[in-house]
C-alpha cells in the first residue's frame, strides 16, 4: 500500500501519536527545555516571546521587495498579529502556574512555539523581503490572511463539501470493509472464495478506476463516494481479517465452555480482540480516502477542496492554492485526532492487555 498524500498517515507518525497517548508519570516533566514543568514553560515562553516579537518587527519594518508584482496586502496586519502572539506568550510566561488550562495545554508545544516564528520568518524573508522565491508562484504568509478574509465564503463552502463527501465515503467503506474482514477471518468458505479476490483486486488504486466510476455512476457525487469508500475498504478489510484470524483460540474455548453461541463468539470475543488492528486499518483507510477525495474532486465534482485547488491553479491564484492546502492539512490532522480519541474510548477496557 502506498503512503497517503499530504503526509497524512506515515507509519512513524502513527507510532509517535500512539506513544504520545501514553499517560506520563506525575514525576516526569512534560517536553520542554528542562527543569520542572513551570520552569520549562518559563524558559520556552521567554524564547517564544522574543521569536514572535522579532517576527513582528521584521514584517513591519523590513520593506517588501516588489519585482514585477503588486505589493503584498495585509503586511502590517501580519506584523501586528505576530507581536500580539508575543505579548500573549509573555503574559502566560509571567503568569506561570496561574496560567491555568491554557498554560498546561501550551506547555508540551513549547519547542514548536519557538520554531514556528522562525520558520515563518524564513518564509517571509524568502518571499516578500528578498524575493528569492518569485511572485506570484510563491506567496508570503500575509497572502494567506488575504485569502481567508476575502475568499472565506468559497473556501469554507468547499471545505464543507469535502468534509461531507469524505464522511460519506469513509463511513460506507469502513463499515463494508469491517464486515467483510470479520466474515473472511471467521468463515472458512469466505476465506476460500473472497480472500483471493480481495488480495487480487484490493491493491488496485481507487483513482485508477476513476473513468469507470464516472461512467457507470448516475452522478459525479455518487462516483466520488464510491471511490472514497473503495479506498477505505481495502485496508479496513485486510486488517479486520488479520485481527480476527489472530485471536487466541483459547478465548473461544473458554467462551464455549460457558455455553457461548456462534454469534456471541464472533461479536463478543473475536471482534473486541481484533479492534486494535481494526483501528489501524481505519487510520490507513483515512489517509487513502483523503488522497482519493482530492483526485475525485479535481475530475468531476462541482465543489470541494480538490475543485478549489484546480480553480486556483486555473486562475493563477497561488495564494488561494496554498490556503486550500493548509486547510486540507488541518482537516486531515483534525480527523486523525478524532479517530485517536475514538480509539482510546473504544479500547479503554483493554489498556491492561494491549500495548499502548
Amino acid at each position: 500500500m502506498s503512503s497517503p498524500a499530504l503526509g497524512c498517515l506515515p507509519a512513524s507518525f502513527l507510532a509517535a501519536e500512539a506513544d504520545a497517548a501514553k499517560p506520563r508519570p506525575a514525576t516526569q516533566p512534560p517536553p520542554g527545555f528542562g527543569g520542572t514543568a513551570t520552569a520549562a514553560f518559563g524558559a520556552a515562553g521567554l524564547l517564544a516571546t522574543a521569536a514572535w516579537g522579532a517576527l513582528g518587527l521584521l514584517t513591519l519594518y523590513w520593506p517588501n521587495r516588489v519585482v514585477g508584482f503588486s505589493d503584498w496586502a495585509y503586511t502590517d496586519e501580519a506584523g501586528w498579529m505576530a507581536l500580539a502572539a508575543g505579548v500573549l506568550l509573555l503574559g502566560l510566561t509571567v503568569a506561570g502556574r496561574h496560567a491555568g488550562r491554557v498554560g498546561r495545554w501550551l506547555r508540551p508545544a513549547a519547542r514548536w512555539l519557538v520554531a514556528a516564528p522562525l520558520l515563518l520568518a524564513f518564509w517571509e524573508i524568502a518571499t516578500a523581503k528578498l524575493a528569492w522565491l518569485p511572485a506570484p508562484f510563491f506567496a508570503p504568509p500575509q497572502a494567506l490572511i488575504e485569502v481567508v478574509l476575502e475568499d472565506y465564503g468559497r473556501l469554507g463552502l468547499s471545505t464543507l463539501h469535502s468534509a461531507r463527501l469524505l464522511a460519506s465515503g469513509f463511513v460506507l467503506g469502513g463499515l463494508v470493509g469491517f464486515v467483510t474482514g470479520v466474515w473472511i477471518g471467521w468463515s472458512r468458505a469466505a476465506g476460500y472464495w473472497v480472500h483471493p479476490l480481495l488480495r487480487f483486486l484490493g491493491p488496485v488504486p481507487a483513482s485508477a478506476l476513476l473513468p469507470l466510476a464516472f461512467f457507470f455512476a448516475p452522478s459525479s457525487h455518487s462516483a466520488a463516494v464510491f471511490l472514497i469508500a473503495l479506498a477505505t475498504f481495502f485496508p479496513v478489510a485486510v486488517l479486520s481479517w488479520s485481527g480476527v484470524a489472530a485471536v487466541n483460540k483459547a478465548y473461544y474455548d473458554v467462551a464455549r465452555t460457558m455455553g457461548a453461541s456462534e454469534w456471541f463468539l464472533v461479536w463478543r470475543v473475536a471482534v473486541p480482540a481484533a479492534l486494535p488492528q481494526v483501528f489501524v486499518g481505519l487510520f490507513m483507510g483515512l489517509g487513502a480516502s483523503f488522497s482519493t477525495l482530492v483526485t475525485a474532486e479535481m475530475m468531476g465534482v462541482k465543489a470541494g477542496l480538490g475543485w478549489y485547488l484546480q480553480w486556483a491553479q486555473g486562475w493563477a491564484a497561488y495564494a488561494n492554492m496554498y490556503g486550500a492546502l493548509l486547510v486540507m492539512a488541518a482537516l486531515c490532522s483534525g480527523l486523525i485526532t478524532l479517530l485517536f480519541l475514538l480509539r482510546d474510548r473504544a479500547l479503554s477496557w483493554q489498556k491492561g492487555t494491549v500495548k499502548w
